[in-house]
């Protein structure tokens, strides 16, 4: 997985691609912890349209960026969702706990 932050507005997005997985937990919280403690950052919306795959792992690392970030009162959201994540996403009825586009 590859990931790149660009912020605007109060929001960050968050990009990724390639397989979202157990093996990237370390990178992934590399990426989200900095915007935990930045005042400008009010939304992190995680880009999912170049992920070709995510496994329970990767739900699991969601479901902690959820509440690392509403521990300090930001929002998330997940946008790009497609195909084989839509699925996997639908089935764990991600849509109750996140807006998803």
């Amino acid at each position: 997985m590859q990931a790149s932050i660009t912020k605007e507005a109060g929001k960050a997005f968050v990009k990724l691609s390639g397989r979202f997985d157990f093996n990237t937990h370390r990178e992934f919280r590399g990426v989200y912890e900095p915007l935990l403690a930045d005042v400008e950052t009010q939304a992190v919306i995680v880009d999912f349209s170049a992920v070709d795959y995510l496994d329970s792992s990767a739900l699991g690392m969601l479901l902690m960026l959820r509440d690392k970030l509403g521990g300090v009162g930001k929002e998330v959201a997940l946008t790009g969702v497609r195909g084989n994540v839509k699925q996997v996403l639908d089935i764990a009825n991600f849509g109750k706990l996140f807006p998803i586009s």
